[in-house]
């Protein structure tokens, strides 16, 4: 085994675990704080004000951060996959829809903070399209013969 055929198959298996580590991250992290803690934080007897004040708190950091974590997962796809077929790929359909959602959802929080209804639906649609891109087969590794 030659040292750039280790070198290569060593980048993809870091750029493996780093998708799905990422994914792990972002997509856990919005279902659990949804569905975990805070109906946790009601069924303990919390006011019902703190805990809107903490969803309100984290929801916007969370997403922030699936934002990134998305971003993250596009550049590792695109470095596995290539430019060539990238749209045709469902999972980078579901990056793009998440990367849109985020932004939708912190333009929204920013200029109509008042509307609830929207910021939930937008959050509960990236939890959603998370949990998609969960099923999907993680990226495979490239053809040698293939151009870069």
């Amino acid at each position: 085994m030659s040292k750039s055929a280790t070198s290569k198959s060593s980048s993809f298996r870091a750029g493996t675990i780093a998708w799905q580590l990422a994914q792990t991250f972002w997509v856990g992290g919005l279902w659990l704080l949804h569905f975990v803690m805070l109906p946790v934080l009601e069924r303990i007897g919390l006011a019902p004000m703190l805990v809107e004040e903490v969803a309100a708190t984290l929801r916007p950091l969370l997403v922030a951060f699936a934002g990134f974590c998305a971003l993250l997962q596009a550049l590792l796809l695109i470095q596995h996959a290539g430019l060539e077929r990238l749209w045709l790929d469902t999972r980078a359909q579901l990056l793009a829809s998440v990367l849109a959602l985020v932004m939708v959802f912190l333009l929204v929080r920013f200029w109509l903070p008042e509307a609830l209804y929207w910021l939930n639906f937008s959050y509960l649609l990236l939890a959603f399209c998370g949990l998609l891109l969960v099923v999907q087969p993680l990226p495979a590794k490239r053809v040698e013969g293939r151009a870069r």
